[in-house]
């Protein structure tokens, strides 16, 4: 018996929406990583992009359990010498909260082309409304843990 390795003709993508509103950011995030990766298909290749794409709604709404968000630092660098920048996470969600989330999962994803093109697929909006109604997206549904604020 041959091992099964999926063509990109076969592939078929669906759409995901997820209501952020209330969630813990790294359950959501490692949910959305596992839907833009393919592996909840059982089709899932590690060396393809098998994965659907994923809308996530209410990024405002994010929480982090145990006072992480004020305690956890966010790190950005400049490439310039002396140029790293730290903010506290409450202060990176209340600027850009779509970029919390997106930067989450960018560390759970491959690193190289094939994360990229994974990354792609996820589309971050801060409010409740989004531009992908003609997609007809499923609902995808998290489990809600109770978070510890």
């Amino acid at each position: 018996m041959r091992t099964y390795s999926p063509k990109a003709s076969e592939l078929q993508r669906d759409w995901y929406v997820i209501d952020a509103d209330g969630l813990v950011l790294g359950r959501l995030c490692t949910e959305v990583a596992r839907v833009l990766r393919g592996k909840h298909k059982p089709i899932f290749a590690p060396h393809m992009d098998t994965g659907d794409f994923v809308i996530v709604v209410n990024a405002d709404k994010i929480v982090l359990t145990s006072g992480k968000a004020e305690r956890k630092p966010v790190y950005r660098h400049s490439q310039y010498p002396g140029g790293l920048t730290t903010e506290s996470y409450a202060a990176f969600l209340a600027r850009k909260p779509a970029d919390a989330i997106r930067k989450s999962v960018w560390g759970m994803l491959p690193k190289g082309p094939l994360g990229r093109q994974q990354l792609r697929k996820l589309k971050v909006y801060a409010g409740p409304d989004h531009p992908h109604a003609a997609q007809q997206p499923k609902t995808h549904e998290v489990a809600h843990a109770q978070a510890r604020v």
